[in-house]
C-alpha cells in the first residue's frame, strides 16, 4: 500500500492493553505492513511494563503510540476506558516525545480471533497470541483511515491532556 495525500511517515505501536496482557504490534514507517511485536504478560505491574516498553521504543523508535480504547459496539466508551485514559495518561508521561492516541477497539479482538481461526489456530493457541493479533488490529485501522483521509487515527491524549 502507499502513502495518500497528509500520510505521515513514521513507525507506529500499537497496544491493547487488557487487564492481564498487553498486545504490541508495530509498522513500517510507510504504514505497508503491520506486524505482531509480543505479549507483555504482566500488564497490573507498571514497574515492569515501564521497563519492557522502554526496551520496545528504544528499539522502533516510534512517533506514535495507539492505545485501543474499550468501547460498547453502540459507541459509547466501556467500563474499561476509564482505565485505559489512566494509561494512555502514563504512556504521555513515560514518553512525552512521543505522541499517543487513543483508537476505538470495538471488535478487534473477535476480528483477530477469526483471522487466527481462519489461520487454523484452535482457541487454546490464540491465547498467546490474540492480544498481539488486536494490537495488529488496531494499528490497522488507525492506519487505513489515515491513508483513507490524511487525518492520524482517533484521539489524541496529548491534545485531550492539555486542553
Amino acid at each position: 500500500m502507499t502513502e495518500g495525500p497528509g500520510f505521515r511517515v513514521g513507525v507506529r505501536l500499537a497496544l491493547d492493553w487488557g487487564q492481564a496482557r498487553i498486545g504490541v504490534a508495530a509498522c513500517d514507517a510507510h504504514g505497508t505492513l503491520a506486524y505482531p511485536v509480543e505479549t507483555i504478560s504482566s500488564a497490573s505491574d507498571l514497574d515492569a511494563v515501564g521497563r519492557r516498553l522502554r526496551a520496545i521504543v528504544a528499539e522502533y523508535e516510534p512517533m506514535e503510540i495507539l492505545l485501543g480504547l474499550p468501547t460498547h459496539l453502540k459507541g459509547v466508551e466501556g467500563a474499561a476506558a476509564g482505565g485505559v485514559r489512566e494509561k494512555a495518561a502514563w504512556l504521555v508521561a513515560e514518553f512525552p516525545a512521543i505522541g499517543v492516541r487513543l483508537i476505538d477497539e470495538r471488535l478487534t479482538t473477535v476480528v483477530a480471533s477469526r483471522q487466527l481461526r481462519a489461520a487454523g489456530r484452535a482457541a487454546k493457541q490464540q491465547r498467546s497470541v490474540i492480544d498481539q493479533a488486536a494490537a495488529v488490529a488496531i494499528l490497522e485501522q488507525a492506519l487505513e483511515r489515515e491513508r483513507n483521509t490524511g487525518l492520524p487515527g482517533g484521539e489524541s491524549v496529548t491534545e485531550r491532556t492539555q486542553g
